[in-house]
């Protein structure tokens, strides 16, 4: 009981702390309120100093997204895009975005109740004690003064009157509070996050882009093996077939000769398979197939110039087995990740760490080498990003200088 009534005055000073951090965009909501929408009349007629206005209302929002982020333990992304210039064209899509008027309605919204609502929360503290101490000295105080609304004239109102009034104080401070801080909060969420229809025009614009990179990526794949086979499978068959057809010529008149022409095309065709088996691999590695993708990390680890250490949870402990794209997918991060480190990182060390959920595969590759990579400077990590947006994923890169590189990758393999 102790603890439940602690976790609730614990709640209420965190919500009066969350009311209280409100009034940095608060205040300079209020503040600036009436000069903001006179100037905004103005430059209805002054088109070209619209966007001088918007950006210190952008600033402001953009703090508050921040601050009730925090509140409400979600981010929330700004809708904006980038401004182009200062002219009349930008003045004009500006007074035709939905984002600035949702950012005043906000800044009208919060200027007028976030000086409220944090009082209520700083004041409603040192309120109950005062009213809990007036059975003490009710007497001393000017007359006329009254708790719970009524006047203190006589000792039997003084010993119950404030006592009613600090429970209803408690009440506010307990259930009321806590609330202030969570509804003030949605409020920027609601007038600040991206509208719906926004949403979905940039999911549409991140879909196509993927999927642009995804058939760029397949049509270079493509590229890559026609190139291979025909470069190399290709001609040591056609080698191996022009070896054959001399040595049937020859078997009769030098059949030493003839035999040594079948050892060549017997090594060619050997040569021809191992390349073909080559092949194979970059398109679908059969130790995936074999081995599970547990299996398959354990040999490119085993197979790297330098210690890697695994921790692997990919085989099933979430449930069946990832879709085979995901485990695919995830074998050529970490291949190409591996093979980033041994070239370049300067690494002694690096960890590899794989999680099944039931709905998502997460790769970690991590290393302790220079760091400084930059997915912009080379192709490996940029094929990286390109193969795991075709899946619809993420990938996260984290290089500093000196600080060794850590990429996340997160692939959905939802059934």
């Amino acid at each position: 009981m102790t603890s439940d009534i602690s976790g609730y005055f614990k709640r209420s000073a965190r919500a009066t702390a969350q009311l209280t951090g409100a009034l940095r965009t608060a205040l300079p909501a209020l503040l600036g309120l009436f000069p903001l929408v006179v100037f905004l009349v103005l430059s209805v007629l002054v088109l070209p100093w619209l966007p001088t206005a918007v950006r210190p209302l952008r600033a402001l929002a953009n703090a508050e997204r921040r601050r009730a982020g925090r509140v409400l333990g979600r981010e929330i992304p700004a809708p904006y895009g980038p401004m182009r210039g200062d002219g009349a064209g930008e003045a004009h899509r500006l007074v035709r975005s939905p984002d600035t008027w949702r950012d005043v309605a906000w800044m009208v919204a919060h200027g007028l109740t976030g000086l409220q609502a944090a009082m209520i929360g700083v004041l409603i503290w040192p309120a109950i004690p005062y009213t809990l101490s007036l059975p003490l000295w009710w007497w001393a105080a000017p007359d006329g003064s009254t708790s719970a609304f009524i006047v203190l004239d006589s000792w039997p109102k003084a010993l119950t009157m404030p006592f009613v009034q600090g429970v209803f104080d408690l009440l506010i401070l307990l259930w009321l509070v806590p609330r202030l801080a969570r509804w003030q909060a949605r409020l920027a969420e609601a007038l600040l996050s991206p509208t719906r229809r926004r949403s979905l025009a940039e999911r549409v614009e991140e879909l196509t882009e993927t999927r642009a990179e995804a058939l760029e990526a397949h049509g270079a794949e493509l590229r890559r093996i026609e190139r291979d086979l025909h470069d190399g499978t290709q001609a040591q068959l056609v080698a191996a077939a022009l070896r054959l057809g001399l040595a049937d010529r020859r078997f009769a008149a030098d059949p030493d000769a003839a035999h040594a022409l079948f050892l060549e095309a017997r090594e060619g065709v050997e040569e021809a398979l191992t390349q073909l088996r080559t092949v194979i691999r970059g398109i679908y590695p059969p130790i995936l197939s074999d081995r599970g993708l547990a299996g398959a990390l354990r040999a490119l680890a085993a197979a790297g110039p330098i210690p890697i250490e695994l921790d692997l949870d990919a085989d099933g402990a979430a449930g069946p087995r990832a879709p085979a794209a995901a485990e695919a997918a995830a074998y050529f991060v970490v291949a190409e990740a591996l093979t980033n480190i041994a070239k370049h990182s300067g690494a002694r060390h690096g960890w590899v760490t794989v999680r099944r959920e039931p709905a998502r595969l997460t790769i970690t590759v991590r290393d302790d080498g220079k760091g400084g990579a930059d997915p912009d400077r080379g192709s490996g990590l940029a094929g990286i990003r390109r193969r795991v947006a075709a899946l619809d994923g993420a990938t996260r890169i984290d290089s500093p200088d000196g600080g060794g590189t850590t990429l996340e990758v997160d692939l959905p393999c939802g059934s």
